[in-house]
């Protein structure tokens, strides 16, 4: 068997919603790509807030370490359904804004993989790995909004390390957060940018690189629509090892995606629609994602 055949045979270790299917351990990191958009920048003024993401991941093709169609035949659907609390405190810190959160998943994950004579078949539900952030900053300028976050990704998701898919992903991860909107005369354009930092798996002595990740979107505010593209950028940038020693060549994935955007605003929150389209991926698969994000105050 290859060594693509062999490491997809241990494919998709689904973790909050399933974002990724080669390079690090399973597959993917904590975090979902491509979950924020407009406004990513300006944190809400004092209060709870709830969040809700709907979210469609689909895969029919797991590219190699040059971008190429691996020739592994794969077939993943991974939905979820994410919970984000959102408290904004009324004390300042650094001239900011303090606030914190916790983001809570439900996942559905089914999918089929042939690989040589390797054929596997699985599907499995319930809780991801959840987040929290002790530590959220929001500065807020005439055009310009910045925020920092330190998040903490917990291993309280189902974890078995001979299944195909898991709902979570058996260590811990730690991230730091920038996020920065830009807005002038009714022109957006607004990042999130991330670094996970993860823990060993005890069950597996697996060691998954370190990733850098970040959100984007741009557009137009006509009346209470935005409207206009987002998408994400995603660049492992240290090596995958096993019992500390560097796993093959590394293993080091890449992706970008892009798609159009809506999103609107009213009395009562905000709707957001995003399709994403991944147009480019080494050593992760290439597939498309659909996003539904609510924000309402509580």
């Amino acid at each position: 068997m290859t060594k693509l055949a062999v490491l997809a045979s241990a494919l998709v270790t689904a973790s909050l919603f399933s974002s990724s299917v080669l390079a690090t351990e399973g597959g993917g990191g904590v975090y979902p790509n491509g979950a924020e958009g407009y406004m990513a920048g300006a944190l809400p003024p004092a209060g709870l807030y709830y969040q809700n993401f709907l979210n469609h991941y689909t895969v029919d093709r797991l590219n190699d370490a040059d971008g190429h169609n691996s020739g592994v035949k794969i077939n993943l659907q991974a939905s979820a359904d994410v919970s984000r609390f959102i408290y904004m405190t009324h004390y300042q810190l650094l001239g900011a804004d303090y606030g914190v959160y916790t983001t809570i998943p439900l996942v559905h994950i089914s999918g089929s993989l042939q690989a040589g004579s390797t054929d596997i078949n699985s599907s499995v539900s319930g809780l991801g790995d959840i987040s929290f952030a002790p530590i959220m900053l929001g500065w807020h300028f005439t055009n310009w909004h910045f925020g920092a976050a330190l998040e903490f990704t917990a291993p309280t998701g189902e974890y078995n390390q001979y299944r195909f898919a898991n709902p979570g992903r058996n260590y811990w991860v730690t991230t730091p957060v920038f996020v920065a909107t830009y807005l002038n005369n009714g022109f957006e354009a607004s990042g999130k940018f991330m670094y996970d930092i993860n823990a060993k798996n005890d069950d597996t002595d697996y060691k998954s690189g370190q990733e850098f990740h970040f959100d984007y979107a741009l557009g137009y505010h006509l009346a209470n629509y935005t409207l206009g593209v987002a998408g994400y950028y995603y660049q492992q940038t240290t090596d995958d090892k096993v019992d500390g020693v560097v796993y093959q060549d590394g293993y080091k994935g890449k992706a970008f995606a892009i798609g159009p955007a809506v999103k609107i605003d009213g009395q009562m929150g905000s709707l957001e629609l995003r399709y994403q389209k991944e147009v480019t991926a080494e050593n992760r698969p290439e597939g498309d994602k659909f996003w539904v994000k609510v924000t309402l105050p509580l």
